[in-house]
């Protein structure tokens, strides 16, 4: 047990130094999780440690960290008129790669591999999703346009896609009925998201004990449970909970956002907002040293499944950097930036087992994953714009126009 206990403890702090090392090395802490938690597994053979079986603890993990990985993306974000075209850009880049990708390999599958176009599509959606889980992190170093872009995009492409994998999973037959009832299964959702998020903020800023924010996470994890039990696309609550403690400066004139006391909410949201970081992050580690260890040799190294690793990376790629190019967004490094990991791992594990296909595997996916990531490292390490120099000096230029307003108010 005290063993156990000393390795985790190891790992985790191996995994903190991964963190704070990323921004300056440039390598994803996903390839050295996936290592740690793959040599861990080695070392552990070796000394004939007896480790119980932790597949079943894979998905927990995993849920539990898309909300804690969504909510931490979204209170990040800034909701304003000045952000409507970065908002709009990352709706499509998140949204139109998704589809032409997902319906386009499953064309392939049902094609030339004649697998029923359902089937096909079901085990294509997992492929075609951004890891927030991987993406955000990733880029603390860049400029800030480029954070704020692959924030959006990262959090939006993983609520797009889980919502079009559990609309198209779920559904036996998709008609007008299931649309009808997709739609109203959003106006509910919304309807949800609006009451449950006035209440959290409410008890946010009301409660007094010393233990406060804990028990706000996990009534948002039950919120986000109990309405994915009854097929509703609870992603869009952790997003729009989070994006609505994050802005609340931007409300604080409203008669009803002045009930909710914003000038005390501000500050428990800053606190809410570190915590959520911190559990976020141990997580985010855990999960991945998890997947590591649970990864055999065999799968790593299967050579059946490494040409339609690099096929599908270098295919998501061309579709990226085409899409950057007709938006007329920034190419470098934006389109190195569409890493596979946490959510992707959940919505493969998730596959019903009569739409499970032997083309899709674990093999496939773990070669993705570690691909992709490559490929993320190589953009990030070829970039030479760091956001130092220019937030300095925007930061100066703010500062040096607040000072001019404030004379010229004096003035008058």
């Amino acid at each position: 047990m005290t063993t156990t206990i000393i390795i985790i403890c190891v790992l985790l702090l191996f995994a903190y130094i991964f963190d704070i090392s990323a921004a300056k090395t440039k390598i994803p802490s996903v390839i050295l999780l996936l290592t740690l938690g793959y040599v861990a597994k080695l070392f552990a053979n070796f000394l004939e440690v007896d480790i119980p079986n932790l597949d079943n603890t894979l998905p927990i993990l995993g849920t539990v960290g898309l909300i804690l990985i969504v909510l931490e993306g979204s209170l990040e974000l800034d909701v304003n008129r000045s952000k409507m075209k970065l908002i709009g850009q990352t709706t499509a880049m998140s949204l139109i790669p998704l589809f032409i990708f997902s319906f386009g390999f499953a064309y392939y599958l049902n094609h030339y591999q004649d697998i029923p176009y359902k089937i096909a599509l079901v085990n294509a959606i997992p492929l075609s999703i951004i890891s927030s889980s991987i993406a955000i992190p990733s880029v603390h170093h860049l400029t800030s346009y480029n954070k704020e872009f692959i924030t959006y995009e990262s959090s939006l492409s993983d609520i797009f896609g889980v919502v079009f994998f559990n609309f198209v999973a779920l559904n036996e037959v998709i008609n007008a009925q299931t649309y009808q009832r997709f739609g109203i299964q959003i106006i509910i959702m919304l309807l949800v998201t609006f009451i449950t998020t006035l209440g959290l903020a409410y008890l946010l800023s009301k409660i007094k004990h010393h233990v406060k924010y804990a028990p706000i996470i996990l009534m948002t994890v039950l919120i986000y449970t109990v309405a994915k039990d009854y097929h509703l696309p609870s992603l869009l609550f952790i997003l729009l909970f989070g994006i609505f403690l994050g802005n609340l400066d931007e409300m604080k004139d409203n008669k009803y956002i002045k009930k909710l006391r914003p000038e005390i909410l501000t500050k428990e949201v800053q606190k809410f907002k570190e915590l959520t970081t911190e559990i976020a992050f141990l997580i985010r580690a855990v999960f991945f040293l998890l997947f590591g260890y649970l990864i055999e040799t065999r799968e790593l190294l299967n050579y059946r499944t490494v040409l339609w690793a690099i096929g599908i990376c270098l295919v998501l790629f061309v579709l990226r950097s085409i899409f950057l190019l007709i938006l007329r967004i920034s190419w470098m490094p934006i389109a190195f930036i569409f890493p596979r990991g946490l959510i992707t791992i959940l919505l493969f594990l998730s596959i019903p087992e009569q739409y499970s296909l032997d083309i899709i595997n674990k093999s496939l996916i773990i070669q993705i994953i570690i691909l992709s990531a490559l490929i993320m490292m190589t953009g990030l390490m070829s970039n030479k714009t760091v956001d130092v120099v220019p937030e300095k000096v925007k930061i100066a230029e703010d500062n040096s126009t607040e000072d001019k307003k404030e004379e010229e108010e004096d003035k008058i």
